[in-house]
């Protein structure tokens, strides 16, 4: 078999397999105004009983991300030690417990409390898989790509998670449509949850056929005669200080937009705006079919004119957002949540197709899947664990329904304080061991 066949293969299997970690760690967020009917009960005599259901729910949502950074420093130091396949092996066989957990877990007319516990515990196992995901996953991408091909290789990272949100809004427009809403409420509410169950079988391939990159195999040979040691969680962190503090400032960025722009945006157009639930899923859809396109050229483009071409997208990305929210909430229809959706979707495009890259870029061999899994989950469970509870705890208490649009302004400027400071290392033909 030829060394493009074999490639090209690692390749699918590690996007194939990102796209479903993603999809079943950000399903629970699509089906939320379902959820929480069916595990936290109303009162019908409390008025504000609908909001706070969302809330408990999205606790429930962001207490999954308590375990990333643990998942993140586990999986991480598992990745450069025994290998990214090893690595990926490992986080889509702890995320496919955790969905099938969810998938048929009793609701509280059934069992009472019970029933958000088991999804408490679901969450907390789907956290630490996520955790790490991405460090493992993306450096294989970036460490399979051929010399002046990263960027275009490391933009399937972003690729796959905007495939989960295609996939998840597909299936939540599908099963609106299909069914009526007591056949939702009664079963067919599992039925999101139950094709997250796909990620078995990938897990099974990788585990037989995806072999290990080039780079991570001079790297072990190099430890085993003793020419690099192993890098501790301390020495990492002291060492490439500067490099992680900055893989968490685009982080923040990265993360205000998934669980903000996009995957909230469900609760928020349906619970904030009053907008239809379906139609809101088809702009969903539409922004996350848009990205899955542009990512790619994105970052091929990079590959040509540099990693600071985010720089650019960063600074547009915060310039239009408080004018398109503003027009968004100033009467809200669906024709305008998609024009704000598809105008976003173009700067975050840009900034998309070329994090996985700089994220990789960012750290040698030795430590990338660590340096990258500490950089993204910390930032992650800081900013985005909790982000869909705290806007919508923002708008009830201020009754505002821009903030969602500050707290992704705040998110973006941080990630553009970042990305000045980011080396660009297009050109470095060798990703570094040490």
């Amino acid at each position: 078999m030829s060394t493009t066949t074999v490639t090209r293969r690692n390749i699918l299997a590690a996007v194939i397999g990102n796209a479903l970690e993603w999809y079943d760690f950000l399903v629970f967020a699509f089906m939320t105004p379902i959820v929480a009917k069916l595990f936290f009960p109303a009162d019908p005599n409390n008025p504000e009983s609908a909001v706070n259901q969302i809330l408990l729910t999205l606790a429930i949502f962001g207490v999954g991300f308590l375990m990333r950074p643990v998942g993140g420093i586990v999986l991480g130091m598992y990745g450069d030690r025994k290998g990214r396949k090893a690595a990926m092996v490992l986080v889509t066989g702890i995320m496919a417990v955790a969905i099938f957990f969810i998938t048929f877990a009793p609701t509280y007319a059934q069992v009472g409390i019970a029933a958000p516990l088991v999804i408490l515990i679901a969450r907390l196992l789907q956290g630490f898989a996520a955790g790490g995901e991405f460090g493992t996953s993306t450096a294989l991408l970036i460490e399979m790509a051929p010399p002046g091909k990263r960027g275009f290789y490391g933009s399937w990272q972003m690729t796959g998670q905007m495939t989960a949100l295609l996939i998840g809004a597909a299936i939540g427009t599908l099963i609106t449509d299909i069914f009526t809403t007591e056949q939702l409420m009664s079963w067919a509410w599992r039925i999101p949850f139950a094709f997250g169950l796909l990620i078995i079988p990938v897990a099974i391939y990788i585990r037989r056929y995806v072999e290990e990159p080039e780079v991570f195999k001079e790297l072990q040979a190099r430890k085993a005669s003793g020419e690099v040691a192993q890098t501790t969680l301390g020495q990492m962190l002291v060492r490439y200080k500067r490099e992680t503090l900055v893989g968490m400032g685009l982080v923040v960025t990265a993360t205000v937009s998934i669980y903000i722009t996009f995957t909230y945006l469900v609760t928020f157009s349906t619970v904030t705006l009053k907008l239809p639930l379906r139609d809101t899923f088809l702009v969903q859809m539409a922004g996350a079919a848009l990205m899955v396109v542009l990512m790619p050229f994105m970052g091929a483009w990079s590959d040509r004119v540099g990693r600071r071409l985010m720089i650019g997208s960063l600074i547009g990305y915060l310039i239009v957002l408080w004018p398109l929210y503003a027009w968004l909430t100033d009467g809200p229809t669906i024709g305008k949540l998609l024009t704000v959706q598809v105008v976003v979707c173009l700067f975050v495009s840009v900034f998309f197709g070329l994090f996985g890259t700089v994220m990789a870029e960012l750290f040698p061999a030795k430590v990338r899947s660590l340096g990258m899994s500490m950089a993204y989950n910390v930032a992650v469970m800081i900013f985005g664990g909790f982000a869909q509870f705290i806007v919508t705890w923002l708008i009830k208490v201020t009754g505002s329904p821009m903030s969602p649009a500050y707290y992704v302004m705040f998110g973006v400027t941080l990630g553009l304080i970042a990305a000045f400071y980011i080396k660009d290392k297009t050109d470095e033909e060798a990703m570094a061991l040490e």
